[in-house]
């Protein structure tokens, strides 16, 4: 049985599961990730471990980078491991510090001078042919113009990669600033209802992005950072022993997708369709929703879901947890048959909880004996079954070798909704689930 010490209190530290904090630091705000948490939760936890210099952190859901960069930053050495292609570029390139400044602001100014020049040399139906239709309505005519010029000019800069890189990124933080759309988590929404006016221009915006960036390599630069290493793996968080050996790790991190059917593939549809990279739905989901741990009804495939809904792997290391999930599992069933839209939360459920059933007994191998994973998580609930994911994971943990768990509250979730007839109406909260071998 796990041992566990839940607080009913919520935690002044509420903002850990948000990237509000991050918004405002030097690097990490370099490209917005709402998936994302705070950078102070990282500095926290290590302080509270006692690591600094030395020490290795590792995540094993890492996104654009929060914890690697937060690791840099104390001087601790960090491993990431990220499924998603280009949320793992977006991290890479935050952590690549060690520029020549005058030359990155040469190359941003070469940069521009030649999207000027293109501009000036464009016809109005001069915007590159395989842009998707999305891309097409989430602009105006002539920030559609601009942004060609400015991918166009990117693309042939002459110079070192890692400054073409710290250019691509600040044009891709630049999209969100001038779209027409709405452009909130998760989804864009590219319709007259949720249009949004704006007068920004790309070009103005972009130099703009770019000098903020250049300011907070300065700062980072000037402040020293400690020596350190780190890797950035792009893999799969249920195969962590392929990036990290046995007992190598002193403090793992994350915060794990949450189990609320968000589709966190969809969510840089927008960006990965800018850049050519992903052109439809289908290419979406062979890239990136079928290599992501499962938390959405849109990575369910029924032919592959074969034997999952059984949860195997938990039956394996615990019978009491596996009735438990199974119980879930067949009230959620029982949902879908009288629901409207039939969502198969059922399948999410199993897919979900084995699945991290995997990443815990990665975890488990990777840290040093007392070492703890730390993760900021939420509870859900499909269909208003209410899902206490953070105990469910606890509990899995023990089973995959741990000693025990903790669980802090730090905030209440849902509260926004409330409006929302079609919502169920389960109290949720975020916690920090922190389990230790």
């Amino acid at each position: 049985m796990a041992v566990s010490a839940i607080s009913p209190k919520i935690s002044p530290k509420e903002e850990y599961g948000t990237f509000r904090d991050s918004l405002r630091a030097p690097i990490h705000r370099w490209f917005t990730y709402p998936a994302g948490y705070s950078h102070k939760f990282v500095e926290a936890k290590a302080s509270e471990y006692g690591l600094g210099e030395g020490a290795t952190i590792a995540d094993p859901f890492v996104g654009t980078g929060t914890t690697s960069l937060a690791a840099r930053v104390l001087g601790a050495n960090s491993v990431g491991v990220e499924a998603h292609k280009f949320v793992h570029w977006v991290a890479a390139t935050k952590m690549r510090l060690d520029y020549d400044l005058a030359e990155l602001a040469d190359a941003v100014e070469w940069t521009l001078g030649a999207a000027r020049e293109y501009l000036a040399s464009m016809g109005d139906g001069d915007l590159p042919p395989e842009w998707p239709a999305l891309v097409h309505k989430c602009f105006s005519d002539a920030n559609l113009r601009e942004l060609a010029a400015l991918r166009r000019a990117i693309a042939e800069y002459a110079g070192d990669d890692r400054e073409r890189d710290f250019m691509k990124l600040a044009l891709t933080a630049t999209l969100r600033i001038v779209t027409t759309a709405g452009a909130g988590w998760p989804y864009i929404a590219p319709s007259k209802h949720q249009a949004r006016k704006t007068s920004k221009r790309a070009l103005d915006e972009f130099g703009a992005r770019c000098r903020l960036m250049i300011a907070d390599v300065q700062q980072t630069q000037t402040l020293g950072l400690p020596r350190s290493t780190h890797r950035l793996e792009l893999g799969d968080a249920r195969n962590l022993g392929a990036h990290l050996d046995d007992e190598s790790v002193d403090l793992m991190i994350t915060s794990p997708p949450y189990l609320n059917n968000y589709d966190y593939a969809d969510r840089t549809r927008l960006e990965t369709y800018f850049w050519g990279i992903h052109s439809s739905w289908a290419d979406i989901t062979r890239d990136v929703r079928d290599r992501l741990v499962m938390a959405a009804t849109t990575q369910v495939r029924m032919a592959d879901m074969n034997g999952v809904r059984e949860c195997p792997g938990i039956r394996a290391v615990d019978a009491g947890i596996h009735a438990e999930v199974r119980g879930i599992i067949g009230e959620l069933e029982r949902m879908r048959g009288v629901k409207r839209g039939r969502k198969t939360y059922d399948y999410v459920v199993a897919g979900y909880f084995e699945d991290m059933l995997r990443a815990l007994q990665g975890a488990h191998a990777a840290l040093k004996p007392g070492g703890a994973f730390a993760l900021v998580v939420g509870d859900s609930a499909p269909y208003g079954v209410h899902i206490q994911t953070e105990r469910v994971i606890g509990d899995l943990g023990v089973a995959a070798g741990f000693s025990r768990y903790d669980v802090e509250q730090i905030r209440a979730r849902g509260g926004k909704w409330g409006h929302n007839p079609q919502r169920h109406k389960t109290p949720l909260r975020e916690c920090i689930l922190t389990i230790t071998k």
